[in-house]
């Protein structure tokens, strides 16, 4: 597994090296590019053409849930591969004794297959575990709102994770892993919990009584929504347009 992080890491980084260098010789210091999160592009963090714009839902897809029940399941939504987490999920939902809705595709290739039938599948039996497979928006809009939260166990550098942004459009909080761009999309004790272990996960989980569900929808609002994100592009452009050189047109007289 840890060959496979090095790999996805790796592969990230000269994505974004292999479209800097060519890109910025030709344009002369005049292109800039966007990442969805800091952590993205940290290896460019400090070029003044290199900027952050995260992800944003659209508000009007996800109703606001101001509460659940006591009985509200936890939630993981995504992939259900090895690096997503789902077999930490299902160990977090054991140690705490909380219901589990596993909701995602299991990719087609045979390690991804062999890792739902062997890690997964053993787990599922409808009563603590249940997994709900693949959901489209109005299902996801549902399972997610009807969450106490949503769990974010990542074992990689995820560039953003448009999910936890759709959970907290629901006002559903978000417990991750201290991994990718969790710690900028979650703030801890505010709207969820930023961890260092599953240990760290499974305390947090009995701590979402501290979180308001009202204030994830707000965080949500001001920074992850559409709206949010069409602002931050305006803004860079303006910026870009207010830096640009000004051309003196020639006249003839």
């Amino acid at each position: 597994m840890a060959q496979k992080l090095s790999v996805t890491r790796d592969h990230l980084r000269l994505v974004l090296q292999g479209l800097r260098v060519p890109s910025e010789r030709l344009a002369r210091g005049s292109l800039h590019f966007a990442g969805c999160s800091k952590r993205l592009i940290k290896d460019f963090a400090g070029r003044e053409n290199w900027h952050v714009v995260y992800n944003g839902v659209p508000l009007s897809t996800y109703a606001f849930r101001r509460s659940v029940n006591a009985e509200a399941p936890l939630v993981f939504l995504g992939r259900i591969e090895e690096i997503k987490g789902p077999q930490m999920a299902i160990e977090i939902a054991r140690q705490t004794g909380r219901r589990l809705v596993l909701a995602g595709n299991v990719p087609n290739e045979p390690k991804h297959r062999a890792f739902f039938e062997n890690e997964i599948a053993p787990h599922i039996d409808g009563r603590q575990v249940e997994y709900a497979g693949p959901v489209n928006n109005e299902q996801k809009n549902r399972l997610l709102g009807e969450a106490a939260a949503l769990l974010m166990p990542i074992l990689w550098e995820e560039p953003f994770g448009i999910v936890m942004a759709e959970a907290l459009a629901c006002g559903t909080p978000v417990i991750g892993l201290r991994r990718g761009s969790v710690p900028e999309v979650v703030e801890d004790g505010v709207n969820g919990f930023v961890c260092d272990s599953i240990d760290d996960m499974v305390v947090a989980v009995g701590r979402l009584t501290e979180v308001d569900r009202q204030v994830c929808r707000d965080v949500m609002e001001e920074k992850f929504s559409d709206r949010a994100m069409t602002d931050s592009y305006e803004e860079l452009y303006r910026g870009m347009i207010n830096a640009a050189p000004v051309t003196k047109s020639s006249s003839h007289n």
